[in-house]
């Protein structure tokens, strides 16, 4: 099935905006997770405290809309679990020295490659230098994985 046509007969336009504004990411210990996402230079929201089994922590990455929770009470998802969060910079390189700076450990840039049907890791930036294929990771203290995305230029409609 080609998942451009995929649902295409049954598709009615939106009535109205849906946004993402927040994604929760499970943590072991508050304290520890609220001084790494600060030491990346997001701005700290919110930290509220209800009591023993309840605290949000809210931080937003630069530029973004979308905001992070992290706490107690916020989720029956283990610690760590979260993988592939796509952090979209207009530069990669420039973002990955900034994480290395603050004491993040961060993979070397890489590209996909989709040879005989497989997607495979190819080290260093995608050889035509088109946006949405180049990506470099890092993770949190727990073990939740971010995937940072290079997008210079953004494809029509985004």
């Amino acid at each position: 099935m080609n998942t451009s046509q995929a649902g295409q007969d049954d598709v009615r336009p939106p009535t109205m905006d849906m946004k993402v504004e927040v994604v929760v990411i499970p943590v072991a210990d508050v304290d520890r997770a609220l001084r790494f996402y600060r030491g990346l230079g997001w701005r700290l929201d919110a930290d509220y405290e209800a009591g023993p089994r309840f605290r949000i922590v809210q931080f937003t990455p630069p530029g973004s809309t979308c905001s992070v929770h992290i706490g107690r009470g916020l989720t029956p998802a283990a610690p760590g679990t979260t993988q592939g969060t796509y952090l979209v910079v207009s530069d990669l390189e420039q973002a990955r020295a900034d994480l290395i700076s603050r004491g993040v450990e961060v993979s070397e840039v890489f590209h996909n490659s989709y040879d005989n049907g497989f997607q495979e890791r190819v080290d260093g930036p995608a050889p035509d230098g088109r946006s949405y294929a180049t990506f470099a990771t890092f993770s949190d203290p727990d073990g939740n994985g971010w995937l940072m995305q290079e997008v210079k230029e953004r494809a029509p409609g985004r």
